[in-house]
């Protein structure tokens, strides 16, 4: 997938790319919504344990894949490879796979709304692996029991 922008990786899943890009590029808003399960399936956790398995996955890989976050942080998106979200049985986390759509912002602007990147994609088709996930949540959550439990 060298040589593809993040914009271009991410329209590359649209129905119709071209126009998808092209529309993409001038909405003020910087938003599209994209379909899931095609180069990717998206994992969301709630923002209680998202972050910090977030903070666990950047401690261990140079670069998680693309993540991102909600308004006001409630939720969290983790980019899985594509057919995660049909095998995905951890309780509390929603699976976005084929027939789900995501509302992704224009990787290469600002924040500007309602849902933004906490890592952007980079083009190369770069993905978190979902057991590399799973461990990453559970040291997360053992972390958060700990700290609650302690003094």
């Amino acid at each position: 997938m060298s040589g593809k922008t993040a914009v271009e990786w991410l329209a590359s899943v649209a129905p119709d790319p071209g126009p998808c890009l092209r529309e993409w590029e001038r909405n003020p808003l910087g938003f599209t919504l994209l379909p899931a399960g095609k180069a990717w399936d998206v994992l969301i956790v709630p923002h209680a344990l998202g972050r910090p398995t977030l903070d666990v996955l950047s401690r261990v890989l140079d670069r998680p894949g693309p993540v991102l976050a909600d308004f006001g942080e409630a939720c969290t998106g983790f980019f899985v490879p594509p057919g995660t979200a049909a095998r995905w049985v951890g309780t509390g986390v929603r699976a976005a796979g084929p027939g789900t759509w995501i509302v992704v912002p224009h990787p290469g602007r600002p924040p500007s709304g309602a849902v933004r990147w906490l890592v952007p994609p980079d083009g190369s088709g770069t993905l978190t692996d979902p057991a590399l996930l799973e461990l990453a949540m559970h040291e997360a959550a053992a972390g958060r029991a700990a700290g609650e439990d302690g003094p």
